[in-house]
């Protein structure tokens, strides 16, 4: 009986684990912290281990409603969070080993620009959003999980797809010309070439920087290339000695990980407008860096 029960848990966190990836995939879009949604999924686990997994059909879809729900309970306690937030609110990076060329179809709905933009929307709103947009699950799937008609998902995608649609449009610097900007980016600004940083910013360009009270960061967002670039170049002038830089994947694009003795100290991520760097997102807010090796 003993170890007929321990073969049940071991299948039960079996199928948990296999449904790992795509659970905190929803999650983190739907959240934008990596904290947050490896909370949520704490909670799923204990749900699921809790619950009679041989009388569930489809435990895929049971879990992802299980997260789902759990993330627009999480939405109140967070939003309230973010509005005594000190200075620009960005998402926790992800920085991940995984080339965004591999899943190119999924990088978009990673980047740090798309992920500020959904903070605006309602939260039925960015989940609809997220569950048909990002993994394509269909209008019924979303009645079922989010307790609203088809009828009435489908409007909350619609207004958030005119939210999102009113915004710039930016998108992760992937694959080869990805990775020649940043690197572009990075060498101008550890030489100082501000004619070499200028060719690779957008005329729209915008450095959000993130440091939440804690650490010193620019309290607003900085516009256009010429004011960018001079701040970009004060700011690499101030680097201290023994800092590293090292390309990462971050967001599903191409980004820099800054370390300090081995720590994780800024990390970029770049979206593209055109050809050209549109935005420049830092987080330096150590809380939002601690999960990063």
């Amino acid at each position: 009986m003993h170890a007929s029960r321990t073969m049940a848990r071991m299948n039960t966190l079996a199928h948990f684990e296999e449904q790992r990836p795509h659970l905190f995939a929803v999650a983190y879009r739907m959240l934008g912290s990596v904290t947050e949604a490896e909370d949520v999924l704490q909670d799923a686990w204990l749900r699921w281990d809790s619950s009679d997994a041989t009388a569930i059909a489809n435990p895929a879809g049971w879990l992802t409603t299980v997260v789902t729900r759990l993330c627009l309970d999480h939405f109140g306690s967070a939003r309230v969070r973010r509005e005594r937030y000190v200075g620009p609110w960005l998402p926790e990076p992800l920085v991940s080993v995984v080339d965004p060329a591999d899943a190119a179809e999924r990088s978009e709905s990673l980047s740090m620009a798309l992920l500020v933009v959904l903070e605006s929307l309602s939260p039925l709103e960015r989940a609809a959003f997220v569950l048909h947009e990002v993994f394509d699950y269909s209008y019924d799937d979303l009645a079922a999980m989010l307790e609203r008609s088809p009828a009435a998902c489908r409007q909350l995608v619609s207004r958030a797809h005119r939210h999102i649609d009113e915004r710039p449009r930016r998108f992760p610097a992937t694959g080869e010309a990805g990775r020649a900007l940043v690197e572009r980016f990075a060498i101008a600004c550890a030489t100082g070439d501000l004619d070499g940083l200028l060719a690779v910013l957008a005329d729209d360009v915008t450095v959000v920087s993130d440091g939440g009270g804690v650490v010193h960061a620019a309290r607003r967002a900085i516009n256009g290339p010429a004011e960018v670039s001079r701040f970009l170049l004060r700011i690499a002038g101030k680097r201290p000695a023994g800092a590293t830089a090292e390309a990462a994947i971050v967001n599903g694009g191409c980004g820099m990980v800054l370390r300090i003795d081995g720590r994780p100290w800024i990390v970029l991520a770049f979206d593209v407008s055109g050809d050209r760097i549109g935005t420049v997102s830092q987080v330096l807010n150590p809380a939002k860096l601690s999960h990063i090796v």
